[in-house]
């Protein structure tokens, strides 16, 4: 077996062939040399011609693909294959439809080294909108041909803003001076050492519909002692794709409440009970919880 790579690409995906496209080509230009990294693609059960479309990049990619039966909506299932099956000490999730800069992977890793434990790294992520949809205008301005140059005009003009700057007004960019950074560790793109991911038990696969289950992991990655930060450095921007709205805000208040009967801790009950629009409210409230009512990360 060759060296060991420096870290694992998980991208879980569900008939989304052509996002799924975009997202290999991006990891083919990433600075970091392809023989340092590996992607696992794994299908949730698609219909489309995604297996054609992962294993048209085995040449240029060090790629495995997995498919598992369409079982309704199991995508904490697909990235906990892709955890098992990782040979690198860190797990980069990212969605189809996701580019990534080139410096991207990079970037992730000197976050890991930097940091001293494990650590869980949040990127920059354009077009990461509050509805959840990607940003209805990104599309309009990306060059698939220059797209650092893309992002980085993005950057420049302050456009398609990933939604978390919110939170970075708010607090800042240091997540070690907030009591609940796990709030915005959100898959679409983010890293975390695989070993720690193992030991909290990866994703929780009881979350069968859209939300809550990346954010139930940082939790637990959190109370386990993983230092989160952000690297606004690791740059991606997101393609729009569709999403039924209505119905998906649902699925993530019905997750939250799961997350309340599973801990029945003060933090997550808060959570649970703020309305979607003072999301961003949560650290200030954690904060003002009395001492003895704020949940212990060993517990």
């Amino acid at each position: 077996m060759s060296e060991a790579p420096r870290c694992t690409v998980i991208i879980p995906t569900y008939n989304r062939s052509e996002l799924l496209s975009h997202t290999l080509e991006s990891l083919t230009r990433q600075q970091l040399p392809a023989d340092q990294f590996e992607v696992i693609v794994v299908d949730d059960g698609s219909t489309d011609d995604t297996a054609d479309a992962a294993t048209h990049f085995h040449d240029r990619l060090d790629l495995r693909y997995h498919h598992q039966p369409d079982e309704g909506f199991r995508v904490a299932a697909a990235r906990n294959i892709g955890i098992a099956d990782a040979r690198s000490p860190i797990c980069v999730f990212t969605d189809a439809g996701v580019l990534l800069h080139t410096d991207n992977l990079t970037q992730h890793l000197a976050s890991h080294q930097a940091t001293p434990g494990p650590a869980a790294v949040l990127p920059y992520l354009y077009g990461l909108s509050d509805s959840g949809e990607g940003g209805e205008h990104v599309a309009e301005r990306l060059d698939l041909h220059d797209l650092d140059g893309s992002i980085e005009r993005l950057q420049a003009k302050r456009e398609c803003r990933d939604i978390r700057e919110l939170f970075y007004d708010r607090y800042g960019e240091d997540l070690t001076r907030v009591p609940a950074p796990w709030q915005i560790f959100w898959t679409g793109n983010a890293s975390a050492d695989t070993a720690q991911l193992r030991a909290v038990g990866g994703f929780d696969e009881n979350f069968r519909t859209w939300g809550g289950e990346d954010i139930d992991l940082g939790y637990r990655l959190h109370r386990a002692g993983t230092h989160f930060t952000f690297n606004r450095h690791a740059k991606a921007v997101r393609l729009p794709r569709t999403k039924m709205r209505d119905v998906a805000a649902d699925s993530d208040r019905r997750n939250l409440r799961y997350m309340t009967e599973k801990y029945r801790t003060p933090v997550i009950d808060l959570l649970a009970e703020l309305p979607r629009e003072r999301y961003f409210d949560f650290n200030e409230l954690v904060a003002g919880l009395p001492a003895r009512r704020q949940p212990d990360r060993g517990r």
